[in-house]
């Protein structure tokens, strides 16, 4: 699973309006950027208490980035 199909899979599953989760990869030589968009109201889930699973989710993609080599940095979106 690459990474972007992570983050939309989890975003998808974590807020009640999925079908406004919008994921872009922005792809640089040594890094990536995912860019994760929510519904306003979503916000919060994706972010989660105190920026908890906001945090849990770049864990995850920073243990799958690393057996790729690449670095990857998620930005959440307002």
């Amino acid at each position: 699973m690459q990474q972007k199909e992570l983050v939309e899979f989890i975003a998808r599953s974590l807020v009640d309006k999925p079908d406004e989760v919008a994921v872009r990869e922005v792809e640089g030589e040594q890094t990536a950027v995912i860019e994760l968009s929510v519904a306003k109201e979503d916000l919060g889930k994706v972010i989660g208490k105190q920026g908890r699973t906001a945090r849990a989710i770049r864990t995850l993609l920073g243990a799958v980035s690393a057996k790729a080599k690449k670095r990857v940095v998620l930005e959440i979106l307002e």
